[in-house]
């Protein structure tokens, strides 16, 4: 460790999903000045995308939104959103950290989030939160509990930021929030720890054709499928069809795609949680619509957690089918919009099915920018592209002082993640513990006096 005079009170978090958030409010709370940093405008990460958590169903905002305020509000959070790591110089206990902070192109201190400006622009495109589902405006709030609940521009959509002469969005602001002008900021900060947890991505399914994705409408994703049962979601919750808006009454999951496939994808791994969020959206499917019929193709149903064989079972006494094979193909159905499967039944024969709707169940990756995160930050990545951490060290990189949590060590359930995401901040604290307290704040309450007599 460091000498103390050289030793700096502060933590960074690269990543503001689940795992970053709690390891963040986990290190505030005990007495460490933290950055937050998310290269979006708004925290919350992919669990912010999904309406129920497994094994319990429980609504996953609800668990998350007191989180997210909870951040927003707290003195020793500072929220660097639309910013991302450049590069890391030094040791343990004192880093520098360069970051590069992109312009949102509104001020976060003056906006208000009051929507006159959404309302007024004339740009929309497609909404990559709801997985394109619908459209957004070219000034938009990320998601409706966003934090910080602040507008941003897309310099891609907007026709003032193209070089057009719309300015609409800037005379109709009633705080003068919106600034064009807006530039790149280089900027430096000094922490002791650095934690890394920028999540994952799921798996691009329209490279492998044979699944029919891109190719067929009724053919989509399972965060696809997430959105469209969200009460939030685009569709208000209603399962319907995205080529005729009709309701789904038959609905197929095919489980393993873009995982566990030496042969096409080089990808031997089991993501982890593909099993269990296919079971829960056909519960969830299945109490939208009592008439659906829900089948899950599968190699093998792997439920390791706690409930997580409860919650399997549940599932067959509710109606869903577990088909064990792997279908061979995905073709036009003999209805229009129809999908036809092919497989192999339990009787061993071949045969044709046709289907409403097919969801493919994707398995996670590393996210884009891991190998470049990796590289700025001086650690080393498993063959498959996640960080690098040892068996008795599970959130310890291979650079001292910087750790890793979430699904960038590896695939894991929301729960796991936010496991983790305590241990890395217990590690990252452990070598600060001489400056503990040097960089918080604490709130300040003026001194008590007697007013009886007033």
């Amino acid at each position: 460790m460091a000498d103390f005079e050289e030793t700096i009170g502060s933590v960074m978090v690269v990543g503001g999903g689940i795992a970053g958030i709690q390891a963040a409010l986990d290190l505030a709370n005990s007495g460490y000045y933290v950055y937050l940093i998310e290269r979006t405008g708004a925290i919350g990460g992919a669990m912010a995308q999904m309406d129920k958590t497994f094994p319990t169903t429980e609504c996953a905002m609800c668990i998350l939104s007191p989180k997210l305020v909870e951040c927003g509000r707290h003195l020793n959070i500072q929220l660097m959103t639309m910013t991302e790591l450049e590069g890391v110089e030094g040791e343990l206990g004192n880093f520098t950290v360069h970051l590069r902070q992109h312009p949102r192109y509104v001020d976060v201190d003056k906006c208000i989030a009051c929507g006159k400006c959404a309302q007024r622009c004339p740009r929309e495109t497609k909404d990559e939160f709801n997985q394109k589902i619908n459209t957004r405006k070219a000034i938009f709030v990320k998601y409706p509990q966003a934090v910080p609940h602040k507008y941003q521009i897309d310099p891609v959509t907007c026709n003032k930021m193209r070089g057009g002469r719309c300015s609409e969005c800037e005379k109709v602001c009633p705080c003068g929030a919106v600034q064009y002008n807006d530039f790149e900021k280089q900027i430096s900060v000094k922490v002791g720890s650095i934690i890394l947890s920028p999540g994952y991505r799921p798996f691009d399914p329209s490279g492998l054709p044979a699944w029919g994705y891109g190719r067929f409408p009724n053919v989509i994703t399972a965060m696809e499928l997430e959105r469209y049962l969200a009460v939030a979601g685009p569709t208000a919750g209603h399962l319907l069809r995205p080529s005729d808006g009709k309701p789904v009454m038959k609905m197929a999951f095919l489980q393993c795609i873009g995982s566990r496939d030496h042969n096409q994808l080089f990808r031997d791994y089991c993501s982890a949680v593909c099993c269990m969020y296919a079971i829960k959206q056909a519960i969830l499917a299945m109490d939208h619509n009592r008439s659906l019929g829900v089948t899950i193709f599968h190699m093998d149903v792997r439920t390791p957690g706690k409930d997580f064989e409860r919650f399997f079972d549940r599932a067959k006494a509710k109606g869903v089918s577990f088909q064990r094979c792997r279908v061979h193909g995905v073709e036009p159905g003999d209805s229009k919009d129809d999908i036809n499967l092919r497989f192999v039944a339990d009787n061993g024969k071949q045969t044709n099915e046709d289907f409403d709707l097919v969801v493919l169940s994707v398995g996670i990756e590393p996210p884009f920018e891991a190998a470049a995160l990796a590289k700025r930050a001086g650690i080393e990545l498993t063959p498959e592209g996640f960080a690098a951490t040892s068996c008795f060290s599970p959130v310890s990189t291979s650079r001292p002082g910087i750790f890793a949590c979430g699904a960038f060590v590896g695939p894991m359930d929301i729960a796991l993640s936010v496991i983790e995401a305590s241990a890395a901040a217990t590690a990252a604290a452990i070598p600060l513990s001489e400056v503990r307290y040097s960089m918080s704040r604490q709130k300040w309450f003026p001194p008590e006096r007697d007013v009886s007599g007033e």
